[in-house]
């Protein structure tokens, strides 16, 4: 066989050709796909509007910025990717990335983001893990993807300008703003929107189809109100069409509304408030706390509420709030009730006017700061409480007190004043004692002695200070009743109190301090009385009262000396812990003295004369301002004597227990206080000694201790103390005539920080976590291979409990029977789950053997809504209280309550 070549033609047949353009064809459109599949690694690419051809694909391959910009007037950069959209155009900037990988399909005229795609334009930002634009309608498809476990991540966030959004699928139109979205979740002021689908109508409105409305921020609400169709206008309101309520996923379809509409603003508004209904025995059916809030501004709010019950009475409620910022806050509560209790014609049946005012008021400490005011104000009638409380605390407060006080200083001088309005009531015997008002002015201690460039040591005179306050105070105690009719001359008492205090201390002996002082007070009184002795009714009556300026003084001198005297014992053992023992004793001796201001000389008493039945002379003096405000000068001579000594006692041992401490030693109290105090009267004619004070205070295991004790040094014989000592007659010390002795102690759990920091302080000195036991160590390995093991109960309640005990002894005289008094009061609180909690309280009488008041609270915490049971099972207030309610506030409605009370029959 013979091989050879052909020669070679000079042209091509038309076979040839057509068949070389058909691979020359395929050639480029297979170049054009590869350059439209071309995936771009974490790179971001910047696209302009333009008709001009497609890059080559080396072209494409250069990183670029991370901007879509797709505008008509934009010029075109040299090294930018020139491609031609449809449609409508984008009027602003259109920035994208992605963690993962960014395609580009130029047949499909589409961009896709994978792996935590965003994308901005104007005020819109929407990421997901997979992105889908289309560049030809302008619309974007977001979704999540599945993990390794199935579950759903990287779902849709949605965000323009507050308003944001979670959802399962979005599909959204850049230019219109329009878009569909599947699975959205929504937060509307403490609300929460679910929807299966909604349109998204504009930037603030939307509709939606089987959508879900509740507080409750679980994935799967536990409750909620199942919307079949509703329109939301974002921080507007929430209009719905037929709905009802869904508990645990069971409809209750009888539960339901036509329609609803629910405010959703940012800022507070003003509505209608929905009132509460039951029935109470004295005044039958009610509709309670029914009204308008009034939403003004933002420096103060109006709620308006009323009562109103089927047997007449009604009551009418105002609270207001206010606030200046960087100035004041407060809140003003106004309630009046007319109450008619019975039936008409029956002996029982009455009307009762009851009003009650609550004011609270603070100063921004920001607004002045050598100023303050200030208001606590409680004031009600006696029966207010007693008749439309519904808090068990309120109905057993017998007392009630108000304060309003403004008080200023001058800064770098020692002149400050204050006012003060004072009242405080009982409710018991309608008692009310009232102070309108209180005006003090002080100058701070001062040394006029000293001299401002003194050099050397201090002179003895040059430690002299003194000071002065001026108080005025105008006040009456009558009876509630009596109040709004009495008289401000007549019946209010009022004066002037002025006060000039010198004093000075020096050393005496070197371990001795001596402490001399002077004291005058000068008071002004605008009224005085005169008395005379009845020979009709054989008793000193007051005659006269007379009305105008009057002054009433006294002063007195006085001289304290003190010193501490220090005993140490020091034990012998070596080996002993105790370190040593030491007993600190302080001394401490008092004189003063008066002079009797009830002497003529004075003119602050006057003397009546008269016999008594017997006939014999009678000299009785009474001073002239008998009951003012300020008192009066004291009558007769005083020359007393005060004797103090207080002991305490502590012991230094070595701190061997605590390795981890710092301190070589540690101090241990073995008495906090025991002192001893009398006094001794050098002008009385007898009885000179007063009664001994013995008070005490030490700590047991923990247990704080109180003692007191009063003994009478004198005998007593025939009804009355005789002029000799106890000790002559019995060869006792004194006669003790009271005692008590009161302590307490509180238990709680051990927190889990505290654990931990104990277990950290037990690893040892180098710091290293303690090593763990072989038994945790396969727990652990166990856990971390077995991922479905669950953990192990955690038994480490929190709980709480405190006792408090009391005694009290009296028995003023020999012949008296002795009173004893012993009283047990306890309370408590346990965890039982972070959910659950329970408390109590009670008490126990122990002479009467009485358990005192008793009440526990039960408390479990379901999420989304609140359990609540208060329980007092026995005794005149037994009563019952059962609420769950919502938790959110704007849920305060939705609520199911049933309470018997110590007046109530039975509240829904």
């Amino acid at each position: 066989m013979k091989f050879g070549l052909k020669k070679r033609s000079n042209s091509l047949d038309l076979g040839t050709i057509r068949f070389l353009k058909y691979i020359l064809l395929l050639i480029l459109l297979w170049q054009s796909y590869v350059f439209a599949q071309e995936p771009v690694q974490k790179s971001s690419i910047s696209i302009r509007q333009a008709k001009s051809p497609l890059p080559s694909p080396g072209e494409a391959k250069k990183p670029v910025k991370d901007l879509l910009a797709v505008s008509k007037k934009d010029s075109i950069a040299s090294d930018s990717l020139k491609l031609q959209t449809k449609g409508d155009d984008f009027d602003a900037e259109v920035e994208y990335k992605a963690d993962g990988k960014i395609t580009i399909n130029n047949t499909a005229n589409k961009i896709y983001m994978y792996k935590n795609g965003q994308v901005k334009y104007k005020d819109i930002e929407l990421t997901a893990d997979y992105i889908e634009l289309n560049r030809d309608s302008n619309l974007i498809h977001a979704t999540g993807k599945p993990d390794s476990t199935g579950a759903i991540v990287g779902k849709p966030v949605f965000k323009q300008g507050q308003q944001e959004f979670e959802a399962d699928e979005i599909r959204y139109n850049f230019l219109t703003k329009k878009g569909i979205v599947y699975g959205v979740v929504t937060e509307q002021e403490g609300g929460f929107i679910q929807s299966g689908k909604t349109k998204l109508m504009n930037d603030s409105t939307y509709n939606m189809k089987d959508g879900k409305y509740t507080t409750c921020d679980a994935e799967h609400p536990h409750f909620y109100l199942q919307m079949t169709k509703a329109k939301v206008l974002s921080n507007k309101k929430i209009v719905t069409g037929p709905a009802y309520l869904v508990v645990e996923d069971l409809p209750i379809y009888f539960l339901f509304i036509p329609f609803g509409f629910f405010p959703n603003s940012p800022k507070y508004s003003s509505g209608f408030l929905m009132p509460t209904y039951g029935d109470e025995i004295n005044r039958g059916f009610f509709l309670r706390d029914m009204g308008y809030y009034w939403a003004a501004n933002d420096y103060f709010d109006l709620a308006l509420r009323g009562d109103i019950f089927s047997k007449g009475s009604r009551g009418i409620k105002m609270h207001t709030n206010y606030r200046l910022r960087y100035k004041f806050s407060g809140g003003l509560d106004i309630n009046f009730y007319k109450n008619v209790f019975g039936d008409k014609g029956l002996p029982d049946y009455k009307i009762q006017n009851d009003f009650a005012i609550t004011w609270n008021h603070s100063m921004d400490s920001k607004a002045s700061p050598n100023q303050t005011f200030s208001a606590s104000v409680n004031f009600s009638t006696s029966q207010y409480d007693q008749n439309n409380s519904y808090s068990l605390q309120n109905y057993l407060t017998n007392t009630k007190q108000s304060s309003i006080s403004y008080s200023r200083r001058w800064e770098n001088t020692p002149f400050a004043m204050s006012a003060n309005f004072r009242h405080s009531q009982n409710s018991r015997d309608t008692t009310i004692n009232l102070t309108l008002p209180q005006m003090t002015f002080s100058v701070n201690r001062m040394y006029p002695f000293k001299s401002k460039n003194s050099s050397g040591k201090e002179k003895w005179y040059e430690k002299i200070g003194m000071s002065y306050n001026f108080d005025m105070q105008n006040s009456i105690n009558t009876k509630e009743y009596k109040l709004f009719g009495s008289n401000l001359t007549k019946d209010w008492q009022n004066g002037i109190k002025q006060s000039i205090p010198i004093s000075t201390s020096f050393k005496a002996l070197k371990f001795i301090t001596v402490s001399p002082s002077f004291n005058y007070n000068e008071r002004w009184y605008t009224q005085q009385i005169r008395k005379a002795f009845d020979p009709v009714k054989k008793m000193v009556v007051t005659t006269d009262t007379i009305f105008g300026f009057t002054r009433d003084f006294d002063y007195s001198v006085s001289v304290g000396a003190s010193t501490k005297i220090y005993g140490d014992f020091m034990p012998r053992n070596p080996k002993s812990n105790i370190v040593g023992i030491r007993h600190v004793m302080t001394p401490s001796i008092s004189f003063s003295m008066q002079p009797d201001f009830s002497n003529p000389g004075y003119g602050m008493y006057g003397n009546i004369e008269y016999f008594d039945d017997k006939g014999r002379p009678v000299s009785l003096r009474y001073p002239y301002h008998e009951g003012a405000i300020y008192g009066t000068a004291g009558a007769g001579r005083s020359g007393s004597i005060g004797l103090n000594l207080n002991n305490t006692l502590e012991m230094k041992m070595l701190n061997r227990s605590d390795t981890t401490s710092k301190e070589k030693y540690k101090k241990i109290k073995l008495l906090d206080q025991f002192s001893i105090s009398s006094s001794y009267n050098l002008a009385a004619d007898s009885l000179n000694l007063s009664n001994i004070n013995i008070t005490a205070r030490t700590k047991v295991a923990g247990i704080d201790v109180n003692m007191g004790a009063i003994m009478d040094p004198y005998a007593y014989e025939n009804g009355h103390l005789i002029n000799v000592f106890e000790f002559a007659k019995t060869k006792k010390l004194a006669r003790l005539t009271s005692a008590n002795m009161s302590f307490g102690y509180s238990f709680k759990s051990k927190s889990k920080e505290e654990e931990n920091q104990k277990t950290a302080a037990a690893a040892g000195t180098d710091g290293k976590p303690a090593e763990k036991s072989e038994d945790q160590k396969i727990i652990d390995n166990a856990r971390k291979n077995y991922p479905d093991i669950p953990e192990y109960a955690d038994f480490s309640i929190p709980w709480d409990f405190r006792f408090d005990y009391s005694l009290r002894y009296s028995k003023p005289n020999p012949v008296a029977n002795p009173s004893v008094n012993q009283t047990v009061e306890f309370n408590g609180n346990i965890s039982l789950t972070k959910n659950w909690q329970i408390g109590f309280s009670s008490g126990l009488d122990i002479q009467k053997m009485e358990v005192s008041f008793t009440q526990f609270n039960v408390f479990r915490d379901m999420h989304c809504f609140q359990m609540s049971l208060n329980l007092v099972p026995f005794g005149y207030r037994q009563s019952y209280s059962f609420t769950i309610r919502a938790t959110a506030a704007m849920l305060q409605d939705l609520k199911l309550s049933k309470q018997e009370s110590f007046y109530d029959k039975q509240q829904y």
